[in-house]
């Protein structure tokens, strides 16, 4: 990595511990005013190579690190409302949950699912509006599907 990407990451984490970024178009005017060529592609390949999580915080939509994600924001309650906000739709397949999001918001979804660190659950896979959850061996689907609508509650719950 050259220096000069090292120095553009390095000021990118400091913008986004800053609670100052609320989106890439953002992020790469605050770049460019600390003296940065970038494009938003590149601020785009940054924040994720950062981890960077587009979060909604006291209403508003923000980016945070995984480190500022400490265990305490993801119990029970944390994703418990994440799920309540962020999820549109949940159906069972096989031994998987498939769940539906609006465009761009997997991610945070599968991220607080994979930090709640279920037992039931082996691990997660997040495209754009979907993620797949892969339930371990002798979970029973259905019982993870009430579970998690019941964490939803039932207005948002749809079935296939």
């Amino acid at each position: 990595m050259t220096d000069l990407r090292t120095r553009r990451l390095r000021a990118l984490a400091e913008l986004v511990r800053g609670g100052a970024l609320a989106s890439q178009e953002d992020a790469t005017a605050r770049l460019k005013a600390l003296g940065f060529r970038v494009t938003q592609a590149t601020v785009s390949r940054d924040l994720e190579q950062l981890g960077a999580l587009k979060v909604k915080r006291g209403g508003v939509l923000g980016y945070a690190l995984p480190d500022q994600l400490g265990g305490a924001d993801w119990s029970a309650g944390r994703l418990e409302r994440i799920l309540r906000e962020w999820v549109v739709s949940i159906q069972a397949s096989g031994q998987m949950l498939v769940l539906k999001t609006p465009p761009g918001s997997a991610h945070l979804v599968a991220s607080a699912i994979d930090r709640a660190d279920l037992p039931e659950i082996a691990g997660t896979v997040s495209g754009d509006d979907t993620l797949f959850i892969a339930l371990r061996d002798g979970v029973t689907v259905h019982a993870m599907l009430k579970r998690f609508e019941r964490m939803m509650g039932q207005e948002k719950v749809t079935r296939a």
